[in-house]
């Protein structure tokens, strides 16, 4: 069984269903969750800082890290390259810092490789219509781009099957909600509960 104390969770969805949302509410309802800060090669949209939202690299030093064995998963999405750098996430986990993991269906099956006990959440928009409407009012990328978006949409809404947990996001405050009961009940979890409380489960002889 294993020890580990700290989970895994990874927040999937197709660009304008509200990812990035929820994401963030979720980290300001709850500051014991921590988000692993990707790394992408695309240039950074109007308001996003580096180190923040994500830490902003050129294709060279992608290409570096992915060499160096210095990511956890890494994808080529729209023309970009998206990463997750490991070098904090085996020592956070190890020491029961819930991770949260903002990425792609690719990179979540290979999350998955290194830690099958990694818990994945889909984030579905309501209909496409909807998809659009949203990508439109966020305003910040060309309308080929966001065409481009809509296509890639019905490929990776096709792999939420994949996924232990679905969230249609049609009312964020109830999608928020039920993001939020997903990550408390898994920080329940018998292996979980064993790892934080080792003293607890040794006096009620519960020990492995």
């Amino acid at each position: 069984m294993s020890l580990v104390a700290g989970n895994v969770f990874m927040v999937v969805a197709p660009s304008g269903a509200g990812k990035s949302s929820l994401v963030n509410a979720l980290l300001a309802r709850d500051p014991t969750l921590c988000l692993s800060v990707s790394c992408t090669t695309r240039p950074p949209r109007s308001g996003e800082t580096d180190g923040k939202d994500y830490r902003f690299v050129t294709r060279e030093q992608f290409d570096a890290l992915r060499q160096n064995n210095q990511l956890l998963e890494w994808a080529e999405v729209h023309g970009n390259f998206y990463g997750t750098p490991r070098d904090k996430i085996d020592q956070a986990v190890a020491f029961g810092q819930d991770i949260l993991l903002e990425i792609d269906w690719q990179g979540a099956r290979q999350v998955k490789k290194l830690f099958p006990e990694a818990i994945g959440v889909f984030i579905l928009p309501p209909s496409i219509s909807t998809l659009r409407e949203r990508l439109t009012q966020r305003g910040q990328d060309a309308e080929t781009v966001i065409e481009r978006r809509i296509e890639a949409a019905s490929e990776e809404i096709s792999h939420a099957p994949e996924f232990e947990y679905v969230i249609i996001n049609q009312d964020f405050s109830v999608a928020l909600t039920q993001l939020s009961q997903i990550i408390e009940t898994a920080k329940l979890r018998y292996p979980r509960q064993l790892a934080r409380n080792p003293d607890l489960f040794r006096s009620f002889d519960l020990l492995p």
